[in-house]
């Protein structure tokens, strides 16, 4: 079972890798993570170009403490095993595979990132990886897919192919996604890795992008795939723990610092005992509540 990285993934924003303005600026927005879009946006007699533009961007831009994925081309492309070895020696973090719907396409994907690390010298293990889940199949095999690499950081639903693959389109309430939204999540979750949902494209309807980050917020996504960086501010608002949640939380870690002062193996808050998940909702919470900028390092509300 993998275990995620503890860092928040709220948002993940798509950069069209032939686009040089956006991959150059795409620090500046405050994604939690920044994907590197080599496929879909790219047409294919600018493959090599995005390709090119992005391994330059990795060694000379500055993208703080986002997280950095690249969407590669599919492994049935001429470009698939160019676009590994470039990312691989650039250091990426996370390599996204498109289209995946086997847990052998994850598998085949580590092995030829295995190689490129060897091949240049960098860390075994430490490019990690996603699947984007796109398609009926994808769906139905995504726990084996979840669970295929020590690597994955986690999985996406990405609705267009999907949605198309099952005869239909997006809806504005969303019910065509129900079954393929619930099969990604409680995939992720028990192989212990982060679920991203899919883009929302439509910019002139903010009301219905509110709606659809609090639906899968509701049901415990942790963050969304984005085109837009407008977006990312509203991400953010949906995932700010309220004051209530904040206050219950601090509660919590109190409770664990008493419990360490007095060498107690139990954690007890209001005379009942905390459990494991209960302090692992309370840490999230912190963690949000910090990335919000509504408490400081020590849990301290900051001041408006």
């Amino acid at each position: 079972m993998a275990t995620m990285n503890e860092r928040l993934r709220r948002t993940m924003m798509f950069v069209p890798g032939n686009n040089p303005a956006m991959v150059k600026d795409a620090g500046i927005y405050g994604a939690d993570s920044i994907m590197f879009d080599l496929e879909d946006a790219v047409s294919m007699n600018e493959k090599d170009a995005a390709r090119d533009l992005v391994y330059e961007a990795l060694q000379t831009q500055d993208y703080g403490d986002a997280e950095l994925v690249v969407r590669i081309n599919g492994a049935d492309t001429p470009y698939y095993h160019n676009d590994i070895l470039a990312m691989v020696k650039a250091g990426i973090d996370v390599i996204r595979l498109p289209k995946t719907e086997t847990a052998e396409m994850v598998t085949q994907l580590e092995a030829d990132v295995l190689a490129a690390e060897k091949k240049f010298g960098r860390e075994e293990g430490s490019t990690h990886l996603m699947a984007a889940i796109e398609s009926a199949k994808g769906v139905l095999n995504s726990p084996q897919i979840a669970s295929a690499s020590q690597r994955m950081i986690g999985i996406a639903l990405s609705a267009e192919d999907y949605t198309t693959d099952m005869k239909t389109h997006r809806y504005p309430d969303g019910a065509e996604l129900q079954f393929a939204r619930n099969m990604v999540l409680h995939a992720a979750r028990a192989a212990g890795i982060a679920a991203f949902d899919t883009v929302f494209s439509n910019m002139n309807d903010p009301e219905g992008f509110y709606r659809e980050t609090e639906y899968i917020h509701q049901l415990g996504f942790d963050g969304k795939s984005l085109v837009n960086p407008r977006q990312i501010p509203m991400v953010n608002k949906v995932y700010e723990p309220t004051r209530a949640e904040i206050d219950n939380a601090k509660n919590v870690m109190n409770a664990i610092e008493e419990a360490k002062i007095k060498g107690s193996g139990v954690i007890s808050m209001n005379g009942q005992m905390v459990d494991r998940p209960v302090v692992m909702r309370a840490q999230r919470v912190m963690m949000l509540a910090q990335a919000s900028q509504i408490v400081d390092k020590e849990g301290n509300y900051i001041e408006e």
